[in-house]
């Protein structure tokens, strides 16, 4: 299954791909930015810092059943290399959340990060 992004910063492509990977998980409507919880990631470039973030996302759901609904990412370094992200939401519900799919890996398969574009694209296993 494929990821796309756009936006005119890293950092929104980014926080566009961590959305559209939670909506694999559950319809984005339904989740309330109820809580909070931050996640860091880093990478030697930008295209393992894609995937280390996602992962990090990942995490939360497969540890927490945290469902994102609004992040806030921030990055720092040459192309980036590192980021800090407020993710708002709540704990998967099934009485109010329809489970979509389960996501199993982040992939670097075919991988496109391209900030001066504004695109990104990323492949998940399923």
């Amino acid at each position: 299954m494929g990821l796309w992004a756009t936006g005119p910063t890293a950092p929104a492509l980014l926080e566009g791909l961590g959305l559209a990977l939670y909506g694999l998980f559950a319809a984005p409507s339904g989740v309330r930015p109820r809580q909070e919880r931050t996640v860091r990631a880093s990478g030697r470039d930008a295209p393992e810092l894609v995937v280390a973030f996602l992962g990090e996302l990942l995490a939360l759901v497969e540890t927490d059943a945290f469902l994102g609904r609004r992040i806030d990412a921030r990055t720092s370094g040459p192309g980036p290399r590192s980021v800090v992200a407020r993710v708002r939401g709540e704990p998967f519900d099934p009485a109010r959340h329809v489970a979509r799919t389960e996501v199993k890996a982040i992939t670097y398969h075919d991988l496109v990060f391209d900030p001066r574009r504004g695109r990104a694209r990323v492949i998940v296993d399923l």
